[in-house]
């Protein structure tokens, strides 16, 4: 991805979440709270202050979806490379800084208790994205046959280390409801499992590039 196309992403989260606060705010205090607290869409009927809302909510919307499409377009050219490239492909470091759209998720706190949404809290895997940092500083990198064995012990690391975790979590919220309430038991489950997900995404890359770097420092003190 180019440089310009990386700002213009990240910008366009932060325009996204700024339209959102604002459209919010907005709502609560011009719009008797509406599409703020839980509303009965039955009986919805379009009022012009409504708009800001609406507009945010589907550019927010919009942004995900466009988020969605760029990894799994990365996914399959890299997939489609993989078998003749012979260096790790460019990435701006400045990408890890998506990872901070995982604190959305503590958004689903908030709208639990307004209209018992349990969405946002899908969002503590973007946290996962500022592996990309570690994978912007590998850009380039000539995969030898030490790269890729420090790739493959690096990845296999994080998976046992994120399924270990999900496999406690599961023992331990499997016994059965979380505080008297099956609800917080499903929403702590969901939260562990996107944790987990993004620990996973970011300690693959962050070990590789400590694997890395660490024996290219003992080969240059011998």
């Amino acid at each position: 991805m180019k440089k310009i196309n990386i700002k213009l992403t990240i910008l366009f989260g932060v325009v996204c979440a700024l339209l959102v606060a604002v459209s919010s705010w907005h709502a609560v205090i011009f719009n008797e709270s509406r599409f703020v607290v839980p509303m009965d869409f039955a009986e919805y009927t379009f009022r012009m202050k409504d708009l800001p809302m609406i507009i945010s909510i589907t550019f927010l919307g919009l942004y995900i979806l466009y988020l969605f499409v760029l990894l799994v377009r990365g996914i399959i050219i890299n997939k489609r490379k993989g078998v003749t490239v012979q260096s790790t492909r460019t990435i701006n470091p400045k990408l890890g800084f998506l990872g901070f759209f995982g604190f959305f998720g503590f958004l689903g706190f908030w709208t639990y208790s307004v209209d018992k949404t349990i969405f946002p809290f899908v969002f503590f895997m973007f946290f996962g994205f500022s592996g990309f940092f570690y994978e912007g500083k590998m850009s380039n990198t000539f995969m030898d046959e030490r790269y890729k064995e420090n790739k493959i012990k690096a990845h296999m690391t994080a998976n046992k280390i994120a399924l270990a975790i999900i496999f406690v979590s599961i023992l331990f919220l499997g016994q059965g409801k979380l505080i008297g309430n099956l609800e917080y038991t499903l929403i702590a489950l969901i939260i562990v499992v996107a944790l987990s997900i993004a620990l996973e995404m970011f300690l693959s890359e962050y070990l590789l590039y400590r694997y890395d770097h660490d024996e290219q420092f003992d080969e240059s003190e011998e």
